[in-house]
């Protein structure tokens, strides 16, 4: 019984410890995070929080074409993915810049 309480609170803090893991290449979960990008309520593609200090994706939000690891352009319709703005357990954390968009 010990040694099962051991292995599922070593998955579990394995599962945390992912959490806000964004791949090198600016993707997660396969997902580039650049794009066309729509705030939706319920059912996205990720929950992300708004931080202010050691993000894990600065975000610029770009009128059109984006093209680079950052850049969002804000949409109703066509997105080529979705958020959820959550307060508790996202699966990354982006911060709004004016410049320097990607991975910090």
């Amino acid at each position: 019984m010990k040694k099962y309480m051991i292995t599922i609170a070593l998955c579990i803090c394995a599962a945390l410890a992912y959490a806000g893991q964004i791949a090198d290449d600016c993707t997660y979960n396969g997902i580039p995070l650049y794009g066309r990008v729509q705030v939706v309520d319920f059912m996205a593609d990720f929950t992300v929080q708004k931080v202010s200090f050691l993000p894990d994706l600065r975000v610029k939000d770009t009128p059109s074409f984006p093209s680079q690891c950052g850049e969002w352009q804000f949409v109703e319709f066509m997105p080529d993915f979705t958020i959820q703005y959550v307060d508790f357990l996202p699966d990354f954390t982006i911060q709004m810049v004016d410049f320097a968009p990607g991975l910090p």
